[in-house]
Order: C-alpha cells, then sequence, then structure tokens
C-alpha cells in the first residue's frame, strides 16, 4: 500500500514493515516475524523490482516481531543492516534487547517465552551502527532520533522534507490518535516518555508506528504527556 510517494506500508505483516524506494534502491524499515520475507519479497516483485533492489534494512529495534525476517532477508538481497549499537548487540544473539519485568507482567512474559519456544531471530549484527544526527540518504535526507525507552537502543526516523516520521514501537497508533510505549512492554517509561515528546517536537504530519494504522495529519494526534 502507497502511503505517499515512493512510501510503502507491506500489508499483513506483524510488525508494520515499511519500503522506501530512491534512485538508488530500495530500503526497508524493520522486518517482521519470522516468515515475514516472503510477503515482503513477494510485495518487492509485485512493484517490478528484484531482491539485490534492496540495499538498506533499518531496524528500530530487536523484538522479534521487527527482526523475525531479518536473516532470510539479507541472505536473498544481499542488503547492508543498520541498528543502533545496543540493538545490533542483541540482534547478534538473536534476543531482545531487554527483558520484561514486574509481577503485573507475569502472564505477558509467560506468552512470549511460549512464542520464543517456536518462533525465534536468526542472529544477525548490523553492518552499520546508527547514531542521532545520522542522516540516510532517502526521502530528501531521513535522519536517525534516538527513541530509547521502549527498548534501550530504539531508535525512530524522520524526514524533515517530507514529515514523516517512522517510529516503531516508541508511539505506536491507535483508532483517534497516538499513543506512547505500552507500559507493559517498556524497559524504562520516563526515557519512552522523553523520547515520545522529543518526536512531538519534531512538527512531523505523517506518522508510521509500527503497529497500528499510519497517522495522517498527525500534528495534534502525538500523545499528551505531562
Amino acid at each position: 500500500m502507497e502511503i505517499v510517494a515512493n512510501v510503502h506500508l507491506i500489508p499483513n505483516i506483524v510488525a508494520n514493515s515499511y519500503l522506501i524506494i530512491d534512485p538508488d534502491g530500495l530500503m526497508l524499515i524493520d522486518t517482521g516475524l519470522p516468515g515475514s520475507q516472503k510477503k515482503i519479497l513477494n510485495y518487492i516483485s509485485g512493484l517490478g523490482r528484484s531482491p539485490s533492489d534492496l540495499k538498506r534494512i533499518i531496524i528500530t529495534h530487536a523484538d522479534l516481531d521487527h527482526t523475525g525476517g531479518l536473516s532470510a532477508l539479507k541472505k536473498a538481497t544481499g542488503a547492508r543492516v543498520y541498528a543502533s549499537a545496543i540493538e545490533s548487540e542483541a540482534m547478534s544473539k538473536g534476543r531482545p534487547s531487554r527483558q520484561i519485568k514486574g509481577q503485573r507482567n507475569f502472564f505477558r512474559r509467560l506468552l512470549m517465552g511460549v512464542v520464543g519456544r517456536f518462533m525465534k531471530a536468526a542472529p544477525v549484527r548490523a553492518d552499520e551502527i546508527l547514531c542521532e544526527g545520522q542522516i540516510l540518504p532517502v526521502l530528501g535526507g531521513l535522519r536517525v532520533v534516538e527513541t530509547p525507552g521502549h527498548t534501550p537502543g530504539h531508535v525512530s526516523l524522520f524526514s524533515p522534507s517530507t514529515g514523516i516520521l517512522f517510529t516503531g514501537d516508541s508511539i505506536v497508533a491507535r483508532e483517534g490518535g497516538l499513543v506512547r510505549s505500552i507500559q507493559a512492554l517498556t524497559w524504562d517509561q520516563a526515557k519512552a516518555d522523553e523520547s515520545a515528546r522529543k518526536q512531538a517536537a519534531l512538527g512531523a504530519h505523517i506518522v508510521c508506528p509500527g503497529h497500528g494504522p499510519v497517522m495522517m495529519d498527525a500534528a495534534d494526534k502525538f500523545p499528551k504527556i505531562e
């Protein structure tokens, strides 16, 4: 599904994967659960492009639903992988960068443990480390925004020229608005709140979250955090 010119949301993937078309090739943001590579490669083929056209894969954070298809996609395309240093280290071990903590999250931890028995991300280390303020040469300059909280090394990506913000799980969408990182899955709530404020100040018009629908006219839909 094309969101705006040259920016696509690949449908029916958990979590959201975004494909950016640029003159020098394709760039993918996040890779969904294990097995999602098939849908991603089929989508690329449907655009009349080949797997080798995928040049960059950006990982916002190392959770399974964002890295599950990464190893297979890297093998199929030869694309270079980008992530923050913390998330790259976790990816190299095939695990998330933080644990779900707290008594009230017992059932979530139990569920994730059961899922982990059947679904695992193959270890992949990033080819390039992303840092705050770094500019990637797509969408007129796609800026790396460090947004820790959901995970220790979470990053988002902002294109000032198009007003598009890719938030991963630092901000997710619900019907009618945007919400901060889901508390039960958040590594550090204070940092997550700070990251949400930081993103709200960017002036984005379109928010492409890791979960939920793409939010158009997003300027007044960011979470209000005191």
